[in-house]
């Protein structure tokens, strides 16, 4: 199978125009007309993620973060994102990301995984974009009777294995509507009051986004424990969608965030 296939396989359930305007999703590096035969599903694409590529034969590594974000001068080797590209080219391996058009998706969105494995119910999207269904973030109820805060907090807690979860002061003592936004959502805290959230889970908030939070509970879960479901999502898509196609889990796929507890 030709890496266009996969790329066309993909695209048909998360196209391109769904992603955000700053975003580089899509094919980074590789020939389309190139074969393969095996893919490794990955959230980034890193030198350890490559090795893994390069040990279990994948001629193409289908990550959620593209490795290219931001427009690179040159490709000496001189740090471990140029290495990762160069080894990625050496070995003949093709680098496909699914990034804000995965977080945007009406049925596999990130957040709407979330959601789901937190046992929440969905009432609306966070930011809508202009096609129906689409859009960045969800917000969901919880089932039933509301919450206590603490008990949320401990169940996004374990249901995540965040193993520091970091949250702003405890204002209100139950929780009933939960805004989500996998990965970076400091952006979205203003929607996320706007919606009546009781609780806004995401990551990488800064200091005075905590400082600022009234009634509404900030969770940063973290950028990563948020985020790494996305590999079961795009191993699902493959899976469906090339049901006897070679796919793999990449096992190297680990925090780059470190705890001391």
């Amino acid at each position: 199978m030709k890496v266009s296939e996969i790329v066309a396989a993909l695209e048909a359930e998360v196209p391109l125009g769904w992603q955000e305007s700053y975003d580089n999703a899509g094919l980074a590096v590789g020939n389309p007309q190139a074969e393969v035969e095996r893919v490794l599903v990955a959230l980034d694409v890193t030198e350890e993620v490559v090795d893994e590529a390069i040990e279990v034969g994948a001629q193409m590594i289908v990550s959620h973060h593209p490795i290219i974000f931001r427009p690179i001068k040159r490709l000496a080797w001189a740090n471990r994102q140029q290495r990762t590209i160069a080894k990625a080219i050496e070995h003949g391996i093709a680098l496909y990301a699914a990034h804000t058009n995965l977080d945007s998706a009406p049925a596999e969105g990130i957040s709407h995984r979330l959601a789901q494995m937190l046992s929440l119910r969905e009432v609306g999207l966070l930011e809508p974009s202009g096609t129906e269904g689409v859009g960045i973030g969800v917000v969901a109820e919880v089932v039933g009777e509301p919450m206590s805060a603490v008990d949320m907090l401990a169940k996004i807690k374990t249901t995540l294995g965040v193993e520091a979860l970091r949250h702003s002061p405890i204002r209100c003592d139950e929780v009933q509507r939960v805004a989500i936004c996998s990965g970076s959502g400091g952006s979205l805290i203003e929607a996320a009051e706007a919606a009546g959230a009781d609780l806004y889970l995401s990551a990488d908030f800064k200091y005075h986004d905590f400082v600022d939070a009234d009634r509404m509970i900030l969770v940063d879960a973290g950028h990563f424990e948020t985020e790494i479901c996305a590999i079961d999502i795009l191993f699902e898509i493959l899976s469906k969608k090339l049901p006897t196609f070679a796919l793999h889990k990449s096992t190297s796929s680990i925090n780059p965030v470190n705890y001391m507890l």
